[in-house]
């Protein structure tokens, strides 16, 4: 099985979710800044990256765990990966599109933009950390109901974007 949470530019909100699913991040409370900062590829994705899927581990259950930004042809690159792995034989059953943008908020979508398109990371980075920590609930409220789906199903049946519900 393979996780793929999706986000704009695979930088923030994806690295957060996949980070909780493979707990690296807690669950039980709000990571620290540092925590958050020294994830791989936590504000370090480039915008020329958008569209290159990153492994970013293996969980517990055996399943991989990647990331993807998107852009804003989300619907077009996920059109793709679906029909890729289409002609690849891999089955519907074998893989989980993760939709993570809804749980970010109108502060580090500013502090993205001000950090990956314009540059300015010392204002811009700050404002994601503090965002995504503020909306962290959300995050672990979305991987925990993405495990459950997973372990309810035993691992598979779900291509798509899911949130938690």
């Amino acid at each position: 099985m393979k996780v793929i949470y999706h986000c704009y530019g695979s930088s923030h909100s994806s690295v957060v979710a996949a980070a909780i699913h493979l707990r690296w991040l807690p669950s039980d409370r709000i990571p620290e800044s540092r925590e958050i900062l020294g994830l791989p590829h936590y504000d370090r994705t480039d915008p020329d990256q958008i569209g290159t899927c990153f492994l970013m581990g293996t969980d517990e259950a055996g399943r991989e765990v990647y990331i993807i930004g998107m852009g804003a042809a989300k619907g077009v690159v996920r059109r793709a990966i679906e029909s890729i792995f289409q002609i690849c034989g891999v089955s519907r059953d074998e893989y989980m599109l993760v939709d993570t943008l809804p749980n970010v908020g109108l502060v580090t979508k500013i502090g993205g933009f001000l950090s990956r398109a314009v540059g300015l990371i010392g204002v811009g980075r700050p404002l994601t950390v503090w965002g995504v920590r503020r909306s962290y609930p959300k995050f672990v409220q979305l991987v925990q109901g993405v495990r459950r789906r997973l372990d309810d199903a035993g691992g598979g049946r779900f291509a798509g974007d899911h949130s938690a519900k």
